[in-house]
């Protein structure tokens, strides 16, 4: 009798807005890994290519590296501008694909009607893609729980469409997963999309990205071709 092969699904999740609902936007990237795809080479390319431009190999975390906060507290543009296309380069290869929510706070009232519609919008995003989720044995979800009204309703979409005894749960620092760091990588890509569509752009955008049409044209289309 031919053996099969168990197959795990990873979903690495990030998410850009925050519980006060001051942003413009709540928003959710989910990066879908096949994990019978190794990672192994990709990451060992990003760690000599940063090794090689004499980079430090620090966590990538998008918003930071932009804005010169934490991590990159004291680096100067040139090297932070090094530092993400070294990173653009490594998701470029990464074989993964992603969905997208995106709702705009204004039109609505409450966070509970937030989580309610980002509730609807994973459940969308699952259905949609119902089948191939359920080819694999397994689907290992990865979040830091960092918005509580974001974690409640991804637990309760995932448990309402998928079968929970095939779900496991994983507690994901950024830090600690390359993956999480590329869910990130997306979350800032879209968003500043939407910046951009409302022009509501920085001068730091500017900067990184330069004008709409040479974003859109650049790193906008090598995310997206990404998209599930």
């Amino acid at each position: 009798m031919e053996h099969k092969t168990m197959s795990d699904l990873s979903l690495f999740l990030d998410e850009s807005g925050s519980d006060n609902l001051r942003d413009a936007y709540y928003i959710l990237a989910l990066v879908v890994h096949d994990q019978s795809d190794a990672l192994d080479d990709d990451i060992a390319r990003y760690h000599a290519s940063l090794v090689q431009k004499g980079l430090p190999d620090i966590p990538f975390h998008a918003t930071p590296l932009l804005n010169g906060h934490d991590d990159y507290e004291g680096m100067g543009i040139a090297e932070r501008k090094r530092l993400l296309s070294t990173f653009r380069v490594f998701f470029r290869h990464l074989p993964i694909r992603y969905g997208w929510i995106v709702l705009k706070t204004k039109e609505y009232d409450t966070l509970d009607n937030v989580a309610s519609a980002m509730r609807r919008g994973i459940v969308d995003f699952l259905f949609d893609n119902l089948a191939y989720f359920q080819s694999f044995d397994g689907v290992k979800i990865y979040y830091d729980d960092g918005q509580q009204s974001i974690a409640s309703a991804l637990h309760k979409a995932i448990d309402y469409a998928l079968t929970k005894s095939a779900v496991t749960y994983r507690l994901a620092s950024p830090a600690d997963y390359r993956l999480s760091q590329a869910a990130d990588y997306i979350c800032t890509m879209e968003l500043t999309a939407l910046k951009y569509q409302d022009k509501t752009a920085t001068a730091t955008d500017e900067k990184f990205f330069g004008s709409w049409s040479q974003f859109k044209k650049g790193i906008l289309k090598e995310v997206r071709s990404k998209r599930m």
